[in-house]
């Protein structure tokens, strides 16, 4: 929780303009960080005695749909456990969406939402996806001005009060299309004499479908019944679920979907056949008014996946300091301890990632964000999304494999994570979309972003200039991010195709190069352990800079050059862990990572023709 404390307490000495909305500033930070590490505490033994029992009864009591009544009578009802309903006040007693929005803390207020969401996410039971829709549909409400129609929605969804409290979902993909919304939203939208709509269309995948209310895109039809296609035809809208007499509002339940993982959690195709709503976007405006929801539910997707991770660590070093195998305990093993270090040093780099989104985010809210930091936080919301996600799978499966067979057995609970884990490089877009996505906000901003960017990781490698331990690491970085700036020049000659091809490098590059400029500042405070250089450094020693391998003859295959760095790396002596002070640290703490490419904890050996996914 370091990070955190230093986050918090960063700016106690500054007077800091206070923010519109009733924000305050942040002037006694040691009486803050007290009164924030007690309510911590408290939140941590709810979880371990409450929480955490909770969401092992959601998975084994998932949602059953009951289509009809006794009587034959269609119903469409959505039957949740219990021990779902009462997650559902946990979040609202905690505050877990309504912290951010009451700003206690200025614009520290999304660092302490996201750790205590970062907390709550493994132990939640699958209930960490619909308070990201909520947090991401209160943050378009206020974003809209809170208008007088949706004070009522936004007081709900930022309430403290079990009994007030809503989700919302974001129902937007259809069969046409998931990520691709301009092209693949078929639902329309006709205007009422009162000024309301109704919407007709099939959502095809709609998480927590038992919401209390969502927001969703929709065409307006015109007189004569025509719509407008693409993105410009499309307007965002706000509905109920039900009506006042708590029947659906026009909306039909056709099935819940079989998924792979969080089964916890409601998901379904719904008809929509007049549902009743109301038009919020200027129309036509659907997509730019939406962004808001997707920026926050990625950073959301960011919390989980570290969480995941995290969480699995935990468990593998546990197993580890108990398990015996060969005549010693697995912590006595060096080449298990090489493991589990590598997965720390992943884990702290992606922590850090998120952190540092969620300071950008709270400076943006309470209007202390400069353009840069602005800049910043477009650029970082994808990257840390994608590469997060991809961590993520690579490093539960990795850890699920450290308790050998068992870890396959249902019943210890790790497969269940597993599986909840795969779907976070699939939510909120994939990875290639969001890489697509990273190229596009560099087009918007006619690259002022990337010289935000290197301006940003040089500032935070100097805050280690005095430091001798960090110099190679500080170097290490230096060297990719001179290496990223060459291939961003060359690359703006070599047409777009190229570009596309190497999206995906480009956005791994972005994401290793800052969470190593991270991991160094994090090291170079007063106050760092050991195990914070040593992490540092580890990172670094990874190829940071993958998408400058090979761009040539008008084609690009990094993901080529990728793989062979890993193979290097993989077999050279950077890779071995000769620290054992560091190493033993790695079990009696949650604060350590790894230092490899994800692609070296896929089973990528197998295929020497190709590249991993």
């Amino acid at each position: 929780m370091s990070k955190v404390h230093q986050a918090l307490t960063a700016d106690s000495k500054e007077e800091q303009a206070p923010a519109e909305d009733n924000s305050i500033t942040l002037t006694r930070g040691a009486e803050v960080l007290e009164e924030v590490n007690q309510e911590l505490e408290g939140f941590g033994n709810r979880l371990l005695t409450k929480i955490r029992p909770l969401g092992w009864e959601c998975e084994l009591n998932p949602p059953v749909f009951r289509q009809y009544d006794a009587w034959g009578q269609r119903v469409d009802h959505i039957v949740t456990c219990s021990a779902w309903k009462r997650m559902k006040e946990i979040a609202a007693e905690e505050g877990l969406i309504a912290e951010a929005y009451e700003r206690r803390y200025s614009n520290w207020s999304r660092v302490h939402q996201a750790v205590k969401l970062y907390l709550f996410s493994t132990a939640s039971g699958g209930f960490n996806c619909p308070l990201a829709m909520t947090d991401g549909a209160a943050k378009v409400i206020e974003s809209l001005g809170v208008p007088a129609s949706l004070k009522n929605a936004f007081d709900h969804l930022t309430s403290r009060d079990p009994r007030k409290f809503w989700t919302s979902g974001q129902w937007m993909t259809e069969r046409r299309g998931g990520s691709d919304v301009a092209n693949g939203t078929e639902t329309v939208a006709r205007k009422q004499p009162d000024g309301t709509y109704h919407l007709h269309g099939f959502k095809w995948f709609t998480s927590a479908a038992d919401s209390d209310m969502a927001l969703t895109l929709a065409r307006i039809e015109d007189a004569e019944g025509h719509v407008k296609q693409g993105s410009g035809g499309l307007s965002l809208f706000f509905l109920r679920v039900q009506d006042e007499e708590e029947k659906l509002n026009g909306i039909q339940v056709q099935r819940l979907k079989d998924k792979l993982g969080t089964r916890q959690m409601a998901t379904a195709e719904l008809w929509l056949n007049g549902a009743k709503a109301e038009l919020i976007s200027a129309e036509g405006r659907g997509v730019a008014s939406i962004s808001n929801m997707l920026n926050i539910t990625r950073i959301h997707n960011v919390i989980g996946a570290v969480a995941s991770m995290r969480r699995m660590i935990s468990l593998s070093r546990q197993y580890a300091l108990k398990r015996v195998v060969f005549g010693k305990l697995l912590k006595d093993h060096p080449l298990h301890m090489q493991t589990i270090a590598r997965m720390e040093v992943q884990t702290r780099g992606a922590f850090l990632l998120l952190m540092e989104m969620a300071r950008l985010l709270g400076l943006a809210e309470t209007n202390m964000a400069s353009e840069q930091d602005q800049l910043l936080l477009r650029l970082l919301v994808p990257v840390a999304k994608l590469y997060t996600g991809k961590q993520a799978s690579a490093i539960a499966i990795e850890a699920m494999e450290s308790f050998g067979g068992q870890g396959y057995m249902e019943d210890t609970g790790l497969p269940v994570i597993v599986r909840d884990t795969l779907v976070l490089s699939i939510w909120e877009g994939t990875t290639n979309v969001l890489s697509l996505d990273v190229l596009r906000s560099l087009t918007k901003s006619q690259g002022q972003v990337m010289a935000v960017f290197f301006s940003t990781v040089q500032n935070k490698l100097e805050l280690a200039s005095s430091s001798a331990e960090l110099q190679p690491a500080v170097q290490w970085v230096q060297d990719a991010a001179g290496r990223l700036a060459r291939f961003c020049q060359g690359a703006a000659s070599e047409g777009a195709v190229p570009m596309e091809l190497a999206a995906r490098d480009f956005s791994y590059s972005l994401a290793r190069i800052y969470a190593g400029a991270l991991l160094i500042e994090h090291a170079a405070r007063p106050g760092s352990s050991c195990v914070d250089v040593c992490a540092a450094q580890r990172w670094c020693r990874q190829e940071l800079c993958p998408v400058a391998a090979e761009l040539g003859n008008g084609s690009y295959s990094a993901e080529e050059s990728s793989l062979d760095s890993a193979l290097v790396y993989a077999g050279s002596p950077a890779g071995c862990d000769s620290d054992r002070a560091a190493l033993q640290c790695c079990l009696c703490s949650d604060g350590v990572f790894l230092v490899v490419p994800p692609q070296e904890l896929q089973p990528w050996l197998t295929l020497p023709n190709s590249a991993p996914g």
